[in-house]
């Protein structure tokens, strides 16, 4: 009964932040909160039923031959992505993720032996420092995966499409990817009867020879959407910065019904809690995006989002460290 209490409650939260706002970054730790728990109740009624712990245990040891894999699969994907990307930072991410994982299995492994209590406490204590930012984590991607598929698909006011970086002046598939998505919602709300309008949002980069927003307009007009229905925001830097400056030029043009924004899948629920903070209200659509780019843009998105709350993560950060390093000194 306990175990139960302790599942509904962080359940409920759930799904009265999800009724309340889709877009509240803490919908995505209460459900984080909610299947920590459930597998919890699980594992307490396995305990006595044949039929459950049977499959549970299944899921246990593939969760731990999946973690084990994890740090692999992550640098043969920063392989991939330094190959077919090049080798900026960015593209370093899962590379770097990879490393990082690894390192921390190593010495963990290395460390829990050790007879020195400070060396087996910093193990102990990278381990909980490196669940914890594997829950976030988790959390974070399945409450970007159910953001992504829940909500309106149709009957829009504006359509904005955030801007990603040129090829010299031409839409590289990123970018067409959005601009296919916004046409797909863009044609059926006009086969519905509705006169929405597409907002391309996105400045001109120092190695970019036009703005975003004016080869994201040519791409449209060359997919036969009247000039007319293209607002054109080329001004924008930031993703922030897209979202406001769309608003205001459909504000100015009447257009104060239903927005939504159009991105990447991997950057949909960032971009959702930025229009949440910014005060904007509107509704967020992902575009497909190449299976090799998702894992380090997707770790991209998850550190951005870490470091709105730098103090909180520190904090719990440190604490776990110390934790760590308390449990060896009672031991």
């Amino acid at each position: 009964m306990f175990a139960a209490l302790l599942f509904l409650i962080p359940a409920t939260f759930f799904v009265y932040g999800m009724l309340r706002d889709r877009r509240r970054l803490s919908n995505a730790i209460w459900l984080g909160i909610a299947l920590v728990m459930l597998l919890l109740l699980l594992a307490e009624a396995g305990r006595d039923n044949p039929v459950l712990s049977l499959p549970l245990l299944l899921a246990f040891v593939l969760a731990v031959v999946g973690l084990l894999l994890l740090p692999l699969a992550l640098l043969a994907n920063g392989l991939v992505m330094v190959r077919r990307e090049g080798r900026s930072l960015g593209n370093l991410v899962s590379l770097l993720a990879g490393l990082a994982l690894l390192g921390e299995m190593v010495y963990f492994a290395w460390g829990i032996s050790q007879p020195n209590d400070w060396i087996r406490g910093t193990a102990i204590g990278l381990f909980l420092m490196s669940a914890y930012i594997a829950f976030l984590f988790v959390s974070l991607l399945l409450y970007s995966v159910i953001y992504g598929r829940t909500g309106r698909r149709h009957g829009f006011d504006g359509i904005v499409v955030l801007g990603a970086g040129l090829i010299g002046s031409r839409v590289p598939p990123l970018l067409a990817s959005r601009l296919d998505r916004a046409l797909r919602l863009y044609r059926r709300d006009q086969a519905a009867g509705r006169s929405p309008v597409i907002v391309v949002s996105g400045g001109r980069g120092a190695d970019e020879d036009v703005s975003e927003a004016f080869a994201m307009r040519q791409y449209l007009l060359e997919r036969d959407v009247p000039d007319a229905d293209v607002v054109l925001e080329d001004q924008a830097t930031t993703t922030e910065e897209n979202l406001r400056y769309s608003k205001a030029l459909l504000a100015e043009r009447g257009h104060t019904g239903r927005v939504v924004a159009v991105t990447n899948n991997y950057h949909v629920f960032r971009t959702a809690v930025l229009s949440r903070k910014t005060g904007l209200r509107l509704q967020v659509i992902g575009a497909p995006t190449a299976w090799y780019f998702v894992p380090s843009a997707f770790l991209r998105e998850f550190v951005a989002l870490l470091v709105r709350n730098p103090v909180v993560h520190g904090l719990a950060c440190a604490l776990l460290m110390a934790g760590g390093l308390a449990l060896t000194q009672i031991g």
